[in-house]
């Protein structure tokens, strides 16, 4: 465990523009910080960072939090573990105690599989420089690439000796369990216990995640042999999806920013050479096809992709399928044929990074033109082919979700292909138009085919249940976090103060009240346990609270759009919520009295019909009882209230 003056010097040095500013391009706006949501696809930005209070707020997905929060929800790591990554970060010494074998065993899998790999990428490295075979075999391979030590050090590059299991054994020994490297995929296993290295005999590039941990490895074998493959990969995991990696983007995501745009290469080695060249920019989808969550990592960071092919055009043609993926993402893509016979990692060796540049600059075409030049050497004359080449064109425009985009693309179509721009506008039309249908038909057989059973009802009407409370108990929660310190008032007799939150506690107590979501209840409770302690400020401690639900919330109610209320005194001045906090604070919590109390009258009057349909006298007079007394409280707090002036937090 870390102690809690640790966890303040790592929260006090974590600000939240640099943490954050590592996994996405953020752009000044006003007070705050905008920028694409790492979590969820978005092609206008949504996603807030607030430097003055430390948080941020994706208003489209809905998560987020303080600086620890977004390295868990990115990383997928535990809290303890997001503050020590953050503590490496900003060279903070964190002393914990030893762990108990309790707490051991409940380390999950993905911190162990990161440490096996990070053992693997360390064995492999170590191989490549300190065994006769290493040097002979991997590191003689790596050179006569032309890659120098430095970047051959800089990308981990590792070997796996030719030999059944000596990497396996070497885990073993390290005291690393088979469990994990049959994971990882690092180990394979054949019956009787039979272990063997999935890599032996391969040169080695491990692949990183954005925070540069180690998620797989990509080995190419080096001798001769048709049987074998001469790239193998690992296997699909907790921690490594092929579709949402690329290699390099732990290497290139700063260049990307400052360069405003990124090259996008097939292969490992065309990555390290174009680096080397200093090309930095660069990242390989590693011989997959192009994915929606590959995209989306590159969006974070830039809106312009260069793909560069090689000039094959049996390769060109089998991976351009994949790039319409980007102009559906709203990229601006540029499309670099290289000369004949030239590969990304041929070229860049023979070119240092200004003529690179200069030679993109001069020969790069946007993607349309180039799609559309490709297919139409293809169909010649060819009256069907040319018929089909043009809703080929337009199905990749249709995508482009911008229109004044999709606009220029028609007018240069329209003459590269001779067609009336208002034909392709038809065109493109008819597709938008089924694309629509298609979605509202699967949307309908959803909710046809939707179970129905009494357990989904109950829990929508526990939902509602909910409901019917969650505004006011939202707007108590805000107050309590924003103002639970602040004195709402002095006591007549012994002028002590009281503070909001001691007032809220009071009188949520005073009429037995819990709120009737959990989560609202919970912070109520965590509260009530922790407001006594020296030193305590509520904002600060829900904010930085370990529980994730928790923060999200207080980062929701602290970047609330709008105020308690700003009520205009007769001689116009605006005031701000802290200075009537005497009148808002009571006023939330007898609001929300109020809508509870409604409710148990409606609940009442239920009961009284139950009760006199049944002829049961007793209970009836009872239950009227009960609903005279609810009449009279509600009579109060109408009084009380007033005119109702707060409408939201």
């Amino acid at each position: 465990m870390i102690d809690q003056p640790t966890i303040d010097r790592i929260t006090d040095a974590a600000q939240i523009q640099d943490v954050v500013g590592d996994y996405v391009t953020l752009k000044k706006r006003g007070v705050n910080m905008l920028g694409l949501c790492p979590f969820h696809n978005e092609k206008t930005p949504s996603f807030i960072v607030s430097p003055a209070k430390g948080i941020f707020k994706c208003f489209g997905c809905g998560k987020g939090g303080n600086s620890v929060h977004f390295i868990m929800e990115h990383e997928q790591i535990s809290y303890y573990d997001a503050l020590k990554y953050l503590a490496r970060k900003y060279h903070i010494e964190v002393q914990e105690r030893e762990l108990s074998p309790e707490e051991m065993a409940v380390r999950n899998d993905r911190e162990s599989m990161f440490l096996v790999n990070e053992f693997a990428q360390k064995h492999f490295a170590h191989t490549l420089h300190h065994h006769i075979d290493g040097k002979s075999i991997g590191l003689s391979y790596f050179r006569e690439r032309g890659f120098r030590d430095d970047i051959i050090q800089k990308f981990q590059l590792g070997y796996s000796l030719d030999q059944r299991d000596a990497f396996t054994q070497a885990a073993i020994k390290a005291g690393y369990n088979k469990e994990y490297l049959l994971k990882t995929g690092l180990t394979l296993e054949g019956d009787n216990n039979y272990l063997a290295d999935r890599f032996r005999g391969r040169v080695m590039f491990p692949v990183h995640s954005l925070s540069g941990k180690v998620v797989a490895f990509g080995g190419r074998i080096l001798k001769k042999d048709d049987k074998m493959a001469k790239y193998v990969n690992s296997p699909e995991s907790e921690i490594y999806h092929k579709s949402n990696e690329l290699y390099g983007i732990y290497f290139a995501k700063q260049s990307i920013v400052k360069q405003e745009r990124c090259f996008l290469v097939e292969g490992y080695t065309d990555v390290i050479s174009m680096y080397q060249s200093g090309i930095e920019n660069v990242v390989a989808s590693s011989g997959t096809s192009l994915t929606p969550g590959q995209i989306r990592l590159i969006h974070r960071f830039t809106e312009n992709v260069t793909v560069i092919y090689d000039g094959d055009p049996a390769g060109i043609k089998a991976s351009i399928r994949g790039i319409d993926l980007l102009l559906e993402e709203g990229l601006n893509i540029k499309v670099l044929l290289l000369p004949d016979g030239d590969d990304p990692d041929s070229f860049a060796r023979k070119t240092n990074a200004s003529d690179f540049i200069e030679y993109v600059e001069r020969n790069a075409s946007d993607f349309i033109r180039f799609k559309t030049n490709l297919l139409l050497a293809d169909a010649g004359n060819d009256p069907v082919k040319r018929a089909g080449l043009v809703l080929d064109i337009v199905r990749s425009i249709s995508i482009i979700p911008n229109s004044a985009v999709r606009g220029e693309y028609v007018k240069d179509c329209s003459t590269l292909l001779n067609v009336d721009e208002q034909m392709l506008y038809y065109e493109i039309n008819k597709l938008k138009n089924a694309e629509q249908e298609k979605i509202a038909t699967r949307r309908q057989t959803e909710i046809t085919d939707a179970p129905h059973s009494a357990e989904s009802e109950s829990f929508v009407a526990k939902s509602a249940i909910g409901a019917k409370f969650e505004a006011h108990e939202r707007h108590i929660l805000e107050a309590l976090v924003k103002y639970g310190d602040s004195t709402l008032y002095f006591t007549e007799n012994e002028n002590l103060p009281v503070t909001v939150g001691a007032y809220i506690l009071f009188e949520l107590e005073q009429d037995k009240l819990t709120f009737s979501l959990p989560l609202h209840a919970l912070m109520i409770e965590e509260y009530r346990n922790n407001a006594h302690q020296e030193g305590f400020v509520a904002e600060r401690f829900f904010l930085h609270h370990p529980h994730n639900e928790i923060s999200t919330l207080t980062a929701d109610l602290i970047s609330e759009k709008y105020t308690l209320s700003k009520i205009h005194s007769k001689i116009k001045k605006i005031e701000t919520d802290a200075e009537r906090l005497d009148v808002l604070i009571p006023r939330l919590v007898f609001e929300y009295k109020n809508s509870v109390f409604i409710d148990m009258i409606k609940q009442k009057l239920i009961e009284l019909k139950a009760a006199n349909d049944s002829k049961n006298t007793v209970l009836y007079q009872q239950i009227m009882q009960d609903w005279d007394q609810l009449e009279v409280v509600k009579k109060q707090l109408s009084k009380t209230l007033g005119e109702r002036i707060i409408i939201k937090l």
